[in-house]
């Protein structure tokens, strides 16, 4: 594995090695000793960049939710070491910060360690993303956001606005976005419709509350997931500069970031807009548990995502009227959580390899029994056409 030393300056604050907790399980970067990261773990990464978005905040930090995580107590069948690498410090320009958390994503996914990453605004995504490209295989984002984040290509990134710049940017290796907590009287209809040109994913907040399994699939089928702390309820998240009085509870985004560790798919996590002043004790706490119910997902994970030998697997074929193409379903023996097969042209190669197959459940299942094409399953269909 490369060197990535070179783009952390150390941890500042004081560890809690109570035994039992994070503290005393946990590998951190302290002055001259930076942790030799082995392959198959986690990343702890703290990148405090805010020029795509709240200014006043440049150059200042607050790495309290590390106190707050230390001081957790770790799981129960959790196997998988975790390290703090530190923090990446705002770089001259913000493109050069870009660039070290893009080289520091690139190389700890490509040794499958998974890198959490708790930043500033959320455009960081999209250097998270450009760490992918070394990859050079389609991933999928989630966005657990209240607003779209659409943004137009020809003005400056911003943290509402960055996902035309994923869609513009070359070589393009986004497959598919969701969001899920999409607020209505927030989001402009245009941005709306474009979502469904690109037949992108939308779950709004309604839909969430109403059944919060409709998310699942979502999580499942993300490689980034990226959480907006913004799109929490103002009470739950009780700070200066959360003021959002109609979102997330914490104890959902909690449920969500189990979900997203649970999936074998996903291979990186950023918490975006910790802002460093105006924060409540709780905010850096909820921070640090939304960490723990990750870690606790990975430590739950099955294995059972559909690559190559499917053995293990309950076939289902189901044939719809009109329709040339028999619907295959998967579902895993191991965890009973059901994928979808979409055929794709073999021009393409292996190069929609991990896309064709797309998570969802058995409500689908039952939706295709009723002669009906599964809405996930068409827009992926078009997608790969």
């Amino acid at each position: 594995m490369k060197d990535i030393s070179i783009y952390f300056s150390p941890i500042e604050v004081e560890l809690t090695k109570k035994e039992g907790t994070i503290g005393s399980n946990i590998e951190i970067y302290t002055e001259g000793n930076f942790p030799e990261i082995k392959k198959d773990s986690i990343a702890i990464i703290y990148v405090p960049e805010f020029r795509n978005g709240e200014v006043q905040y440049q150059g200042k930090k607050n790495d309290l939710f590390r106190s707050e995580l230390y001081s957790l107590y770790i799981g129960l069948n959790w196997s998988k070491q975790i390290y703090d690498c530190g923090t990446i410090l705002p770089g001259n320009e913000i493109e050069d910060t870009y660039f070290a958390v893009s080289q520091v994503t690139a190389e700890l996914v490509q040794n499958n360690i998974i890198p959490i990453i708790i930043g500033g605004t959320q455009d960081l995504t999209f250097a998270t993303y450009k760490g992918y490209e070394k990859l050079e295989q389609m991933v999928n984002i989630c966005s657990i956001d209240n607003k779209l984040d659409l943004g137009n290509p020809e003005e400056t990134i911003s943290k509402d606005g960055f996902i035309s710049n994923l869609l513009t940017h070359r070589p393009c290796y986004l497959f598919n976005h969701s969001n899920i907590g999409c607020q209505a009287p927030l989001v402009n209809k245009n941005e709306i419709d474009l979502f469904e040109k690109l037949y992108f994913d939308i779950c709004r907040l309604g839909e969430f509350n109403s059944d919060f399994k409709i998310a699942e699939p979502y999580l499942r089928n993300a490689d980034i997931l990226s959480l907006d702390l913004e799109s929490i309820k103002s009470s739950d998240f009780n700070g200066e500069n959360y003021n959002n009085p109609n979102g997330f509870y914490s104890e959902q985004i909690c449920q969500i970031s189990k979900y997203a560790g649970i999936s074998d798919k996903l291979t990186s996590f950023g918490i975006y807009n910790l802002y460093p002043t105006g924060n409540s004790k709780s905010v850096n706490n909820l921070v640090a548990q939304f960490i723990w119910y990750f870690l606790d997902g990975v430590s739950m994970r099955k294995g059972d995502f559909p690559i190559g030998s499917k053995k293990d697997y309950t076939k289902f074929l189901v044939s719809i009227d009109d329709f040339n193409d028999e619907i295959i379903f998967y579902k895993s023996d191991k965890s009973e959580r059901w994928w979808m097969e979409v055929p794709y042209p073999s021009q393409h190669g292996d190069k929609y390899e991990r896309q064709h197959l797309v998570p969802c459940d058995y409500k689908d299942y039952e939706m295709a029994m009723k002669n009906e094409v599964p809405n996930l399953w068409w827009k992926t269909y078009q997608k790969l056409g």
